[in-house]
């Protein structure tokens, strides 16, 4: 019951805050121990397990939560959630994975084979989406990380071809361009716990590009 009510007490608070016009940040670590929580007490409680042992009220729990975050009403502040997912096997299809993806507005998945080649943070740039980006976008930003998602993509695709011998340069010339930019590119995001945030990100990426 402990696991199960802190979140919400946690969200309470936040929200007591946001009413009074605050900017709240909320770090819920993790919203899966939460869930692990609320399957617990209705299992007890008698409930069947539809998925994979979750019982149908925790899929209602969770975005009754979730969608507490947000902003409050006219004149109020706003509280912006970030709720870790520990991924049960390495399966973001998973049913609390995927139900925490459909409520929220975006997601950023660390994976552990990134972390394994000491990529830090371990992001998965191609994994990751978030659902406000065009809003805050404009047109020359979407075209630039649209470029950069795709050239990303066509690299990974062809790891496996690569590694086996059967790349050949100047066969390929978007495949070239691919082989060249994205090792800099990988290098250009990685940090250490003493980085200081860009100041201008997409400037950067820009020149990174025009340099090659």
């Amino acid at each position: 019951m402990m696991r199960r009510l802190a979140p919400k007490t946690a969200m309470a608070i936040a929200e007591y805050f946001r009413d009074r016009g605050e900017s709240v940040l909320l770090v819920v670590d993790s919203i899966t121990r939460f869930a692990h929580a609320s399957r617990e007490v209705a299992l007890a409680a008698g409930e069947p397990a539809v998925a994979r042992g979750y019982a149908p009220t925790v899929f209602t729990d969770l975005p009754r939560l979730l969608e507490r975050a947000g902003p409050g009403e006219e004149g109020t502040g706003t509280i912006t959630g970030i709720f870790s997912v520990l991924v049960d096997g390495d399966d973001h299809n998973e049913p609390i994975a995927d139900t925490i993806r459909s409520t929220l507005d975006g997601h950023i998945v660390l994976s552990r084979h990134i972390a394994d080649q000491a990529r830090y943070p371990a992001v998965d740039i191609l994994a990751s989406v978030s659902r406000l980006a065009h809003s805050v976008w404009d047109p020359d930003e979407r075209e630039l990380v649209g470029k950069l998602r795709a050239m990303i993509a066509k690299y990974e695709d062809t790891r496996d071809l690569r590694l086996m011998g059967g790349y050949q340069s100047g066969r390929d010339s978007g495949l070239d361009h691919a082989v060249e930019m994205v090792p800099r590119i990988y290098t250009a995001m990685r940090q250490d716990a003493s980085a200081s945030p860009s100041a201008d990100a997409f400037r950067e990426l820009r020149d990174m590009l025009k340099g090659a």
